[in-house]
């Protein structure tokens, strides 16, 4: 049970990291800095390649306590191995470990919801200032009743004689 114990102590810290290196990208998008940012999402894929084995370990040896307790035919569930500890040290550990992991992806969590709405806002704005910067062909080149426009010339970004 130590063991997963500690295998949940490093999903913690991982996802804490993790929580630290989404509050400095929310920074960095927030200032528009893409060579900062660049550099941010590889220390952020480095840990989530960190995470992941941290992940199968912790599923490794929670398959080996299934075993070991002859649980095979259950889906082993926090709750089913908090029934099963019968040493109240160990649960009071594995119940501390848990809501703190529980904690910190949800903290994680939300910061990634509120990068992904930074970046769905810049996104908008870089269409927009596009949009802004490129004639619309409807009014640049006819009327409302699909006739020559005449009246006003307009020009293209593009000065061009045929």
């Amino acid at each position: 049970m130590e063991k997963i114990i500690q295998a949940l102590n490093e999903l913690v810290s991982l996802h804490q990291e993790l929580l630290k290196l989404s509050k400095q990208k929310t920074e960095v998008i927030k200032e528009g800095e893409v060579e900062k940012l660049q550099s941010v999402l590889v220390s952020e894929r480095k840990l989530v390649r960190k995470l992941e084995q941290a992940e199968t370990r912790r599923m490794q040896l929670v398959g080996e306590w299934v075993e070991k307790e002859g649980l095979t035919g259950a889906d082993p569930t926090i709750t089913l191995i908090l029934e099963r500890i019968t040493n109240e040290e160990e649960r009071t550990k594995l119940e501390k470990v848990t809501i703190e992991l529980t904690k910190a992806m949800t903290d994680l969590k939300a910061q990634e919801n509120l990068n992904l709405a930074l970046i769905d806002q810049s996104m908008q704005f870089v269409q927009l200032s596009l949009d802004l910067l490129s004639p619309s062909l409807k009014n640049m080149n006819y009327s409302n009743n699909n006739k020559p426009n005449m009246e006003s010339p307009t020009r293209s970004i593009f000065d061009s004689k045929a």
